[in-house]
């Protein structure tokens, strides 16, 4: 039997010193108020501290791991005990994470997360040991085989990774076209917010002050201000985040996703346990001709980082990072099948319907209100938005069937191309509404354990859908 192991010593410093961190706003509560000279506040101060740093020794003491050929277990809690335990065999991918705090006692977290029976996801958390040995863990973990050696220097006389992409810093420029850009505008606002708060200006007088300013030029002011902040918070937010990536094909077979500034972060994902891969273009970021790439396999998720392979990019080099990761020829850029017409209508209907509504209901607005009957001509422009809206969703929709893989394109806001292996499709769902029945089309989705769970192909016609899932099937039957 393999012997049980502890966590890295030097956490008994570093898990209290996270924890006071975090503890920080409470202590600062308790010292300042209370009455002058009394010690009390200090002394509960003094016994917080205490309580953190006893459960952080507690944590550690309590805590130990194994490995054996076929489970990894983790044993924890002393009032509270957890027993977490996870078949080799069904681990899928390994990450090493470690904060400033961990860096500098170089230490790392490992978090291993399985597929578990039903597509759900598991795994556990080592937080933290050693640098070396995180690596031999890493090694180890995501190659199905013995247990690692005890001696983590032990040499592995392995060939060098294979380098597939490197940050290149010209990528910037796609920074402000994400999510990122709303993220860092936001969270710079509100401490600029906050901070007036806490100097007494109330949100009256801020409002007043703020309308009085921008009389006149001041709106173009707050425009420029505005753009000048998305684009500094999501370029500060970009560097943090994607500072040192590097994407390598490991010698154990695995991808390995590095990056952070800050937190350093590693994703290991075996590469026979990846089942496709997507291609996604939010709005902004398609209007920049960018895309980013996210692996499938199980244990990655619904999360908004789960799977990334790249900080966003030129959407061609994130088609050819797809075609690295599946190492087949360009699979997501395949020349798709188009959906019928019945799609087109059901697109222009679903478009169309809700802007004239709008439109109608600010007409018998103006009827009943005639100082308001200026507003109906105005919402007349969501009719041609609609339009191009829903010409846009029906030229994104398609679908084709390859040697190995099922590829599929949706979306509007925000376009997704799939190309999922064959192989890893373990069932099919065919849904069909009363207008899609009315239309002569249904959605068929591939069923799969990675990613998501499921990947639709919207609005195609039911002879069509079967002739999928046999092609499916048949070539899985003969393979």
């Amino acid at each position: 039997m393999t012997d049980w192991r502890r966590l890295d010593p030097r956490m008994i410093v570093v898990a209290p010193v996270h924890a006071l961190i975090r503890l920080v706003p409470l202590l600062l509560i308790v010292l300042v108020t209370g009455r002058s000279g009394d010690p009390t506040r200090v002394w509960i101060s003094l016994g917080i501290a205490g309580l953190v740093v006893v459960g952080g020794l507690i944590r550690w003491r309590t805590t130990r791991y194994r490995i054996t050929p076929e489970r990894v277990e983790l044993h924890s809690g002393w009032i509270r005990r957890q027993r977490r335990s996870v078949p080799r065999d069904r681990i899928r991918t390994v990450d090493l994470t470690a904060t400033l705090l961990h860096r500098a006692f170089r230490l790392n977290v490992v978090v291993v997360r399985a597929a578990e029976h039903g597509g759900e996801h598991s795994g556990l958390n080592l937080d933290a040991v050693s640098g070396a040995e995180a690596e031999l863990l890493r090694r180890e973990l995501l190659r199905h085989g013995a247990a690692p050696s005890e001696d983590p220097a032990e040499p592995h006389p392995e060939p060098g990774p294979t380098e597939l992409a490197r940050l290149d810093w010209r990528w910037l420029r796609f920074a402000p076209l994400t999510f990122s850009s709303l993220a860092g505008f936001g969270a710079i606002a509100a401490a600029a917010f906050n901070l007036l708060l806490e100097l007494g200006v109330t949100p009256r007088e801020l409002g007043g002050a703020a309308f009085r300013l921008l009389n006149g030029t001041g709106w173009t002011l707050l425009v420029v201000s505005a753009l000048l902040l998305a684009v500094i918070g999501s370029s500060a937010l970009f560097v943090a985040r994607w500072w040192g990536y590097r994407l390598t094909r490991e010698p154990d077979g695995t991808l390995r996703v590095r990056r952070g500034l800050f937190t350093s972060r590693s994703l290991s994902v075996a590469e026979d346990r990846i089942r496709g891969v997507g291609v996604h273009e939010p709005l902004l970021l398609r209007a920049g001709r960018g895309a980013q790439t996210r692996a499938l396999a199980a244990g990655l998720g619904r999360e908004r980082q789960g799977g990334v392979l790249q900080p966003p990019v030129p959407r061609a080099e994130a088609h050819r990072v797809a075609g690295v990761a599946l190492q087949a020829p360009d699979p997501t850029r395949t020349a798709l099948t188009a959906h019928p017409h019945a799609a087109l209508r059901r697109r222009f209907t679903r478009a169309l319907g809700p802007a004239a509504a709008v439109v109608a209901a600010a007409i018998l607005l103006g009827v009943q209100d005639p100082a308001r009957a200026w507003i109906w001509p105005w919402t007349l422009v969501l009719l041609p938005l609609a339009a191009l809206l829903a010409l846009d969703r029906y030229r994104a929709l398609g679908h084709t069937l390859t040697e190995h893989h099922l590829v599929s394109r949706l979306g509007g806001f925000s376009r997704r191309t799939t190309a999922l292996q064959r192989n890893g499709i373990v069932g099919w769902r065919v849904r069909q509404s009363l207008f899609q029945r009315r239309a002569g089309v249904v959605t068929l989705e591939a069923v799969t354990a990675a990613g998501e769970g499921g990947y639709e192909i919207l609005d195609i016609a039911p002879a069509t859908a079967a002739g999928l899932i046999d092609a499916v099937g048949s070539r899985r039957g003969s393979g």
